[in-house]
């Protein structure tokens, strides 16, 4: 056991380099961290740690010899753990410093490695029982790769194909090898390795290929280990994509994964991953120019794979049976009740299937001019699979069904027989006439709508939650999975009625009649059913629209009235409201029925059923928007238009309701007014339609003017506010600028409520002594409340607004003391982030209008809220995100207000700095995009230079160190652009005063000189691994490439990649990169020399 907690003697005896490594203690430390006390394992990970860091510091080749891995490795008595840990130090040195070991060194490495690995893999029982060890190894060995092949190994390839045949053991690990090369040249390469590098790695794996394909073959010819084959298969998987198409469709590849292999359980899987890439693949893309006969030679090879694969699966190998999936197979069951590699199995045939599909459906519809039922039953085969209850099975499918039935709909709906055809002589086929290729998916059509009903997903639903302050509030559910499928579904769905509305509305109500009679009775059936009958609103002409719904209504009521027991239903009336809710074309033109449906939806909001209430109000605000017309008109037969006679009955209707139902309600009632087109009139419904929430206002100014304000901190009172602004927001929200006449009407009030409750937070803090506690008090919380909703009103209508003379004359003077004189004068804590919100929302809806107020929103907030959040990265997150929103808002359309003092000006490029250096990303991006924005406006303004000579160096040197840590990797591309636009202001002579300071501490004559200078001194400061030659190469890619964006972001990326690894490997590809350079010299000699014009000596 450690004793104490890994005290100073082991600490430093494992970390002195001038004695001998300790291999018996460093065995203790690694077995603590696994087995001992908490506090023993974590001295014992804090040693291990600062070992491995201290071995990364020191110079490489004299840490290995000191740490001997290779000691470590052979050593019988020490642990898996210990061993681990040494090839994790073995595999830093290798990846981040190979290019600075002695070349002695290199090789002694590159030998005991290789030689390790076959020693280790040349033993069935080595191999099966340290296969996590092996693994390791492997992963090292393709380091080691990286670094040396081709260069310095050129016989890597052949090396391992020719040992892969003397043991089937040694072979297995060797596939392994060749996988994970592959995956770590064509698949990880854009981060780990410069562009150069994985391009001379891609050339050499391709010429190459041919020795590995080889032995692929022989493998599958001639082994019949399962474990072999299965690697083989996973490894030939990671090639597909990358292959020239010749080793695939020039050989006997697909035959013999089809003949050989697919049938058999214990390689179905791999095989039909290996088919799916194949079948994957987009010729056109790989071949951008690939036409004419090649093209179609291609097509054929794909057509044989469709044919071979699904003959295979349908009918039987070779067409020969049984089918490897038996006809009518119950594809939920089978999946439901079968092993995980049976559910494997349906995915890849799933994955399979669409992939193909969506790819080449063109060369699959081919094969059904000779044999239809192959395709059919490919396609059936699928729609099974539908079935089965997995979300991301159904996902793969649906999403393949959505672009089938898109593509049915614009190429078939339209569908014209040609003048000639045999179809337009029969009269009986007139009308309609269905094209050929409908007639060849109208079986699947069939199943398919069948499908997408009685598994409709849920739509769109409002979640009733709590807010901060304990209040219910109601939230629409947004961009979740399962609102993306329902919308999925419902465009599919759609696409499947315009295809054909007979079927789909028999195969509705027929399921409705199961419903009806009781045999398929359930909620779950019947709210999935409704769905699907709501969702097609619109898909059918307005003549069958209003036949299938009313025969879906009448049979909905008849339910209602048989079904027993107040569940049933609810479940019954809800589904009735919500399939309503969703024909407004049908609810417009019967205003009978809709005023019906309205009347009998005041009635459920007085059912105090759970989720009836819930449902009523959201049903009346959907209706509300919809047929917001027919509510303001007088309508045959009424005496008076609905809404005047809705107003009259108004508190009795929503006498049950909780207060979020009402805001609900007021919010339908704002869209109906919002349809009165004669300005009186509509002024005159919002007054009455405000009476009451106006009477309960002016009855609570009238008290607090009685008891000096006393009254509004009453908590009764607090809530009734609340609720009061909520009210006026809905009503905002809906009705738009027209709402002025309310707001108009207790604006003043408000400001004054507003002012009231800040005095009262503060003199409530003050009395506590500034005691951070009181914040989170329900009095002070509750006051908070009131000020939040009144922030979130004013944005509301802001926003809504169309009168931007009006909003910046009328409401912007008198808003500006109680909101920013109280925001400077309250404690952090107490600052509302809304106030940001609503000076950001300002600025974007009056733009320039804005600017002479700039300097005074500036002077309240900026400086206040920076002092808040620049104490660390943490804090007051709401506040960041808006305040640099404003800063963003003032850059794009008040620019002009930034130049009128000097120091704002300045704190403003320090919080952009702030703001792009922070770990919260939308915070970070907002300052790139703010930076880029800023630049872009200083470069159009007169100010350009002394903006530059002021603060480029230090955007520059910023820009660079958030560019090369680890934790801003999300905002590469902004970084990118503003780096490409700073070098590119330099490279272009934009910038015509001097950059270098005027004291003589520089040489420098000119500015690109000068930022070269500084940047080879800034980042040879910083990252000294880097020599002279790789930076001045880096920095003059920079300059050289800064006019093409894609070019400086991959020139970018290799910089990064370098700066993880010690000693340049850039000599490797310098031949290459001369050849390159020549070449394209020799094409431009070419070019110029078309013309008289003589050939510039020195061309840039």
């Amino acid at each position: 056991r450690l004793q104490g907690s890994m005290a100073s003697a082991p600490l430093d005896s494992l970390l002195n380099f001038s004695a001998p490594l300790d291999v018996t203690l460093l065995e203790t430390v690694v077995s603590t961290v696994y087995t001992g006390e908490p506090s023993q394992m974590a001295a014992a990970q804090r040693v291990l740690s600062q070992l491995q860091d201290r071995i990364a510091s020191e110079d490489a080749a004299g840490a290995l010899n000191w740490f001997r891995v290779d000691t470590i490795l052979e050593a019988p008595a020490l642990s898996t753990s210990t061993k681990f840990y040494a090839l994790q130090i073995l595999e830093n040195a290798i990846k981040f410093r190979w290019k600075t070991l002695p070349a002695q060194q290199q090789a002694g490495i590159k030998a005991f490695i290789v030689n390790l690995v076959i020693q280790k893999s040349s033993s069935e029982e080595t191999f099966r029982s340290e296969k996590v060890f092996m693994t390791k190894l492997n992963v090292i060995l393709v380091q080691i790769v990286k670094q040396e092949w081709p260069h310095n190994w050129p016989s890597f390839i052949s090396d391992i194909v020719n040992s892969s045949k003397a043991n089937e053991t040694l072979c297995e690990n060797n596939m392994a090898i060749l996988k994970l090369l592959s995956e770590e040249v064509f698949d990880f390469s854009r981060d780990e390795m410069t562009s150069a590098k994985a391009k001379k790695l891609k050339q050499s794996f391709n010429a190459d290929f041919s020795l590995i394909f080889q032995l692929c073959e022989y493998i599958l010819g001639h082994s019949t280990k399962q474990s072999l084959l299965v690697c083989t298969f996973q490894t030939l998987l990671k090639f597909l994509n990358w292959i020239p198409l010749g080793y695939i469709f020039e050989t006997a590849l697909v035959k013999t994964l089809v003949y050989n292999f697919l049938p058999l359980p214990a390689f179905r899987n791999d095989v039909l991953a290996c088919l799916t890439e194949v079948g994957s693949l987009d010729i056109g893309t790989i071949y951008e120019s690939l036409t004419g006969e090649v093209g179609a030679a291609y097509d054929a090879c794909f057509e044989v794979l469709f044919t071979e694969v699904a003959t295979a699966l349908c009918v039987g190998v070779g067409g020969k049976p049984p089918p490897m999936v038996p006809p009518d197979t119950d594809m939920a069951r089978a999946y439901a009740e079968g092993s995980a590699d049976d559910e494997t199995f349906i995915r890849n045939l799933a994955l399979f299937l669409t992939c193909f599909f969506r790819q080449h459906l063109p060369i699959a519809e081919k094969t059904a001019q000779t044999n239809p039922a192959l395709l059919q039953s490919a396609m059936g085969l699928l729609v099974a699979i539908s079935h089965v209850e997995d979300m991301e099975i159904f996902k793969i499918c649906l999403e393949y069904w959505n672009v089938l039935t898109s593509d049915l709909y614009h190429t078939e709906c339209h569908f014209q027989p040609p003048p000639q055809s045999a179809l337009v002589l029969t009269p009986a086929t007139l009308t309609p006439v269905t094209s050929p290729r409908l007639q060849l998916y109208a079986p699947i059509l069939n199943k398919l709508r069948v499908l997408m009903v009685s598994r409709m997903a849920k739509p769109e639903e409002v979640l009733i939650v709590e807010d901060e302050n304990g209040e219910i509030v109601r939230e629409t559910m947004k961009d979740s999975d399962a609102i993306i499928m329902y919308k999925t579904m419902r465009e599919t769905l759609v696409y499947l009625t315009h295809l054909n509305y007979d079927d789909t509305e028999n195969i509705m109500l027929e399921k409705l009649q199961y419903q009806v009679d009781g045999s398929q009775w359930s909620w779950h059936n019947l709210n999935k059913l409704c769905w699907a009958v709501g969702s097609i609103s619109g898909a059918m002409s307005e003549e069958d629209e209003k036949r299938f719904l009313v025969t879906v209504i009448k049979d909905l009521l008849g339910l209602c009235e048989m079904k027993r027991g107040k569940d049933n239903k609810a479940v019954v009336a809800s589904n009735i409201m919500y399939v309503v809710g969703q024909y407004p074309r049908f609810l417009r033109a019967h205003w009978k029925f809709l005023k019906t449906v309205v009347n009998k939806l005041f009635e459920f909001m007085h059912e105090l059923h759970p989720g009836v209430q819930d449902m009523a109000v959201d049903t009346f605000l959907k209706i509300a928007q919809k047929c917001r017309r027919k509510f303001v008109v007088l309508q045959v037969g009424e005496a008076m238009p609905f809404i005047d006679e809705l107003c009259l009955g108004l508190r009795q209707t929503i006498s049950d309701l909780e207060p979020g139902q009402i805001h609900v309600f007021y919010e339908a009632l704002g869209y109906m007014v919002s349809a009165q087109v004669d300005v009186p009139t509509r002024d005159r419904l919002l007054i009455k339609l405000m009476e009451w929430p106006n009477q309960m206002w002016e009855e609570i100014l009238a008290q607090a003017k009685q008891t000096s304000g006393e009254s509004l901190q009453d908590p009764a009172t607090m809530k009734q506010l609340q609720n009061i602004i909520r009210t006026n927001e809905r009503i905002a929200t809906a009705l738009g600028h027209p709402y002025t006449v309310q707001l108009g009407h207790i604006y003043l009030p408000l400001l004054d409520v507003y002012k009231a409750y800040s005095e009262m937070i503060n003199s409530t803090i003050a009395a506590a002594q500034s005691n951070a506690h009181v914040m989170h008090t329900s009095g002070v919380r509750a006051m908070r409340a009131v000020k939040k909703e009144t922030l979130k009103l004013l944005v509301t209508y802001i926003e809504r607004s169309e009168d931007n003379e009006l909003v910046l004359n009328k409401f912007v003077p008198a808003l500006l003391d109680p909101v920013l004189g109280d925001y400077v004068r309250s404690i952090p804590a107490a600052r509302d982030p809304e106030v940001l919100s609503l000076f950001c929302s300002l600025i974007n809806k009056l733009q320039s209008l804005m600017t002479p107020q700039v300097p005074r929103v500036f002077e309240a907030v900026f400086k206040s809220t920076l002092d808040m959040i620049t104490k660390n990265f943490e804090d007051f997150l709401e506040h960041r995100l808006n305040l640099f929103s404003l800063l963003r808002a003032i850059n794009h359309h008040c620019f002009p207000a930034l130049l009128t003092e000097e120091s704002n000006f300045t704190l403003m490029i320090e919080s952009i700095k702030w703001a792009f250096k922070h770990t919260e990303r939308n915070v970070a991006e907002t300052g790139l995009h703010t930076l880029l924005e800023l630049l872009q406006n200083v470069q159009a303004s007169q100010v350009m230079n002394a903006f530059y000579q002021a603060y480029y160096v230090g955007l520059l040197q910023d820009v660079f160190s958030v560019l090369t840590d680890t934790l801003h990797k999300p905002g590469f591309k902004l970084q990118a652009t503003i780096l490409a636009h700073l070098f590119l202001a330099v490279e272009a002579g934009a910038i015509t005063a001097p950059l270098w300071p005027q004291d003589g501490s520089s040489a420098a004559t000119s500015n690109t000189q000068y930022v070269r200078e500084l940047l080879m001194q800034m980042l040879s400061a910083s990252f000294p691994n880097l020599t002279q030659t790789q930076l001045t190469g880096a920095i003059n890619g920079m300059f050289e490439n800064c006019k093409d964006q894609a070019n400086f972001k991959q020139h970018l990326r290799d910089f990064l990649v370098q700066l993880k690894e010690f000693g340049d490997s850039t000599e490797l590809f310098a031949e290459e990169r001369q050849a390159e350079l020549d070449s394209k010299a020799g094409e431009l000699r070419k070019r110029q020399g078309g013309g008289p014009r003589p050939i510039h000596p020195h061309p840039r």
